[in-house]
């Protein structure tokens, strides 16, 4: 399949999960954007040898425009025709109320949940709307569709992604640019190792005592939405484990 995807955060969770799935998929070249440069460079050249697409590894933080940017223009005029954008790079910080939260933290979530999305986005879709086609992905949370105790930023930035989501479907419906929106409930990633700053400990009591969705059940979900026909958009996905009734609510055996 003569396609191109390009896909944010791919160096480990669901990020990594959708690469590989999409290069299963029969995409012809990925592109893979994330800051750790060595783990982007391994996974290239891992789909590249399992499923002989062409792998494009791009090592720049997508908080900052200039970067993004400038990562971008070295993409040939060929490489920047893209079909599929995964808007994936995000993370969560702190479980603290607002009151006695870090605003660093809160400038790490905006800057990398809400603005990186816009950059990439401002980027890739010129293109897509030119050539009347394309899909844009973008990877929510539950958490931007209900709050819970402690989530306050984090929420605020994926409800964000959610209201940015319905308005990309208003701008780019009238040239044939799909957008789904996926909004995943607790997956078991490095997702909250990062949000307790390296507490391993901590951070695998999220998981204890039910079955989580994993990296991969997002990645088959985004896969899902790719291979409708091109007449049909899926809009909207919210998708939970089985023990996860709401972003508040969870029950362990």
């Amino acid at each position: 399949m003569s396609k191109i995807a390009l896909i944010t955060g791919a160096t480990a969770g669901i990020g990594e999960a959708c690469a590989e799935r999409i290069a299963a998929g029969q995409f012809s070249t990925l592109i893979l954007t994330g800051r750790r440069q060595e783990r982007l460079k391994q996974l290239a050249e891992q789909l590249t040898e399992t499923h002989g697409c062409t792998c494009i590894p791009l090592a720049f933080d997508i908080r900052n425009r200039a970067a993004t940017e400038a990562a971008w223009n070295t993409l040939s005029v060929e490489q920047q025709v893209i079909d599929v954008l995964v808007n994936n790079a995000g993370l969560a910080l702190d479980k603290s109320p607002l009151q006695a939260g870090n605003p660093d933290d809160w400038d790490t979530m905006i800057d990398t949940n809400l603005k990186g999305l816009l950059y990439i986005t401002r980027l890739v879709t010129p293109g897509m709307v030119a050539r009347r086609q394309g899909h844009v992905i973008n990877i929510g949370s539950i958490a931007g569709r209900e709050t819970y105790p402690g989530g306050n930023v984090y929420c605020a930035t994926k409800f964000a992604v959610e209201g940015l989501s319905r308005a990309m479907r208003i701008d780019l419906a009238p040239h044939r640019v799909r957008v789904t929106s996926i909004s995943p409930g607790l997956v078991e990633t490095e997702f909250s190792v990062v949000r307790f700053k390296g507490d391993a400990k901590r951070a695998a009591q999220v998981y204890q005592g039910y079955a989580p969705l994993v990296a991969r059940d997002i990645a088959e979900t985004v896969w899902f939405a790719i291979e409708q026909p091109p007449h049909v958009n899926i809009n909207d996905i919210n998708l939970t484990c089985t023990a996860q009734a709401n972003a508040a609510n969870l029950f362990k055996d």
